[in-house]
């Protein structure tokens, strides 16, 4: 049986742009991406700490070590710039793996979004 599991996950950035005249997306610092071991096109979760929305969308790769996060497209209706977000990605596996698999996490500095 596969089940769905956590994967990766950056917790507390904050919003620098949003750009609804763009394609959807969100377009996060390269280092973050690696960091948590994100991809671009990967579809991911996002959950805004400010207001309490929850939205499905996926990757782009932004300047590593710029700190940006952008929300891109429908998504930049539902962030402000400066809210502080939680971005998850998922993966399936095998449920005995999933038992002792250990998700990449980072907490970056939220103020800068960048690694401390």
């Amino acid at each position: 049986m596969l089940i769905q599991v956590l994967k990766s996950k950056i917790h507390r950035v904050r919003v620098t742009q949003a750009d609804l005249n763009y394609i959807g997306s969100i377009t996060i610092d390269e280092a973050l991406m690696n960091a948590s071991n994100l991809i671009e096109g990967e579809k991911v979760q996002i959950v805004n700490i400010n207001n309490g929305e929850r939205f499905e969308t996926y990757v782009i790769k932004g300047d590593r070590n710029s700190g940006m996060i952008c929300l891109n497209g429908p998504a930049a209706r539902r962030v402000a710039i400066n809210d502080v977000i939680i971005i998850i990605g998922y993966g399936y596996m095998d449920f005995e793996e999933a038992k002792t698999y250990k998700p990449s996490l980072v907490f970056p500095n939220e103020k800068t979004n960048l690694l401390v």
